[in-house]
């Protein structure tokens, strides 16, 4: 359940700035989903995981395939609503800087851009096949 107005909030104090930027765009998700007047069919299933997403990280370092599960529950409920799109895009964005530690991604989520492997020194782009001779 979201806090009402009078409710005053405790101020996040992370060491992992990904857990803090993640913390900041679904409280501001959670705002925007509750200051919104239409009538959502799966209003309650959103609030409900953006409320998990928020008592997880602040419970510390969250599970990745939580995360993930929690997004798509997110976008499934909501992700039709265009006044919501750019707060959905920025929870998204901050999950996917989540990736397992094998995998880094050197731009912006949503890039178009193929993830880049450290271990093997790979560049951006599709995989290549060997010439033949």
């Amino acid at each position: 359940m979201l806090r009402s107005a009078e409710e005053r909030c405790v101020p996040w104090s992370g060491g992992e700035p990904r857990v803090a930027e993640l913390h900041t765009v679904v409280a501001r998700l959670r705002r925007e989903l509750a200051a919104l007047p239409a009538e959502l069919p799966d209003r309650a299933i959103a609030e409900d995981e953006l409320a998990g997403l928020a008592a997880m990280l602040l419970g510390g370092f969250p599970e990745v395939p939580r995360l993930r599960r929690s997004l798509l529950l997110i976008a499934g409920a909501i992700g039709s609503v265009s006044a919501l799109a750019p707060a959905v895009g920025r929870v998204r964005a901050a999950v996917d800087r989540f990736d397992d530690d094998n995998r880094r991604y050197d731009g912006p989520p949503g890039d178009g851009r193929v993830p880049r492997d450290p271990r093997d020194g790979s560049s951006d782009g599709p995989p290549t096949l060997p010439d033949l001779p």
